[in-house]
């Protein structure tokens, strides 16, 4: 019995100890909402604010819009991405840079990045969110300190983001991308919201864009740093690929990574410390 009372008061004076010593700060996740006129609803989005956020209220950071995939929302990278302890544990051993991390919501009631019927998604994140977003937190605001990544539809979507306006964005970072379908291909359209996410990632087909792209439009994308990272074993594999050679064929600098790995939270949730680090080499800071 007096062991036993001595061993719980050398752990009661452990934890007193341990107590005695602040615990180190960390960024942290939190939810917000906006409430979108282009789109008509309230929008939710995950922000990441890195740890010197609240301490150095006189600093800016850059930036990275960080997309999701179909049938899913903000949540995803947050919960099944582990967001937060991966930016954390990158910038805390100083292999990427504090940044404020930006997750949208496009899911929901709707999916889809592009503009469809009934759904304009990619008007509302260039007229309407990108500038809230810009104006509430204390971001650079340039293309310098300004990236995207994302992964399947999101990865489409951060790739067409980047080659409609690549003077917005410095790094474009595509994981298990959602790049294009074949006519007639796509999510099974069981109802008209569907129907129009096939047709509009038909339109925003990106590899065809680099195939069609003239001399002018290959030296814009010369400005954004690309970089493709896809599983294997991965459905979307061949498009990704396909995608890789047309922009090595254009001459556009473009980094690919295949690893062992499908369509899952697994490969994801690995890819975000490359995808992280490589946009946080890209900015200016």
């Amino acid at each position: 019995m007096k062991k036993i009372s001595t061993l719980i008061l050398f752990v009661l004076m452990g934890l007193g100890a341990f107590a005695q010593f602040p615990q180190l700060p960390h960024g942290q996740v939190s939810i917000d909402s906006l409430k979108s006129e282009v789109l008509g609803v309230n929008r939710q989005y995950s922000v990441y604010l890195p740890k010197s956020y609240e301490t150095s209220p006189n600093r800016k950071y850059p930036i990275l819009y960080l997309l999701h995939g179909v049938f899913d929302n903000n949540n995803g990278w947050v919960m099944r991405g582990h967001l937060q302890d991966v930016s954390n544990k990158l910038i805390d051993a100083g292999e990427a840079h504090e940044m404020i991390i930006i997750v949208p919501d496009a899911g929901r009631d709707w999916n889809g990045y592009f503009d469809m019927d009934g759904w304009s998604y990619e008007t509302f994140f260039f007229t309407e969110f990108m500038p809230y977003i810009e104006n509430k937190y204390r971001v650079i605001g340039d293309k310098k300190n300004r990236a995207i990544a994302g992964l399947s539809m999101g990865g489409g979507g951060t790739t067409v983001y980047a080659q409609k306006h690549p003077d917005l964005f410095s790094s474009a970072y595509a994981m298990s991308a959602l790049m294009g379908l074949p006519e007639g291909g796509g999510i099974p359209a069981q109802d008209k919201k569907m129907a129009e996410l096939n047709r509009t990632v038909i339109e925003n087909h990106c590899v065809k864009f680099v195939e069609n792209a003239d001399e002018a439009t290959k030296e814009t994308l010369r400005a954004v740093r690309w970089f493709v990272d896809c599983g294997d074993d991965d459905f979307l594999f061949d498009v990704n690929t396909d995608f890789y050679k047309a922009m090595r064929n254009a001459h556009i600098p473009c980094q690919l990574r295949v690893r062992d790995g499908g369509h899952d939270w697994e490969y994801w949730h690995s890819a975000l410390y490359k995808a992280l680090a490589f946009v946080s080499d890209g900015f200016d800071n």
